[in-house]
């Protein structure tokens, strides 16, 4: 099983970034088993002048490994999440959203 973590990241530092994705990545393999791979979506060498399309080209191209994505709490006002929440739902790629604390309630059974 593989999960992939959609989060907003604009305005946000490093350490916020990391965080919520150590909680969001914790609740995940309590629902989904510790052996649930997490798909590292935080691009620590990306190229200086990478543009937006950028991290979206690469985050898609990782989602297309998940069996599962989480959406972290604020997603719908992040327009890379909207786009990866908008290839979910054409693709056929189960979803979760997850509150404020990392935390959701799933309605993925596989």
């Amino acid at each position: 099983m593989k999960a992939f973590i959609s989060q907003p990241m604009r305005n946000k530092t490093d350490a916020e970034i990391l965080e919520m994705r150590e909680k969001v990545a914790e609740h995940i393999k309590i629902m989904f088993g510790e052996d649930t791979e997490i798909l590292d979506s935080f691009f620590k060498d990306a190229p200086d002048d990478a543009k937006p399309l950028w991290y979206i080209g690469e985050s898609l191209k990782l989602m297309s490994q998940a069996d599962v994505v989480v959406f972290c709490y604020g997603w719908e006002n992040a327009k890379g999440c909207c786009v990866e929440q908008m290839c979910t739902e054409l693709y056929g790629i189960p979803y979760e959203e997850a509150d404020k604390d990392g935390i959701f309630y799933s309605n993925y059974y596989g």
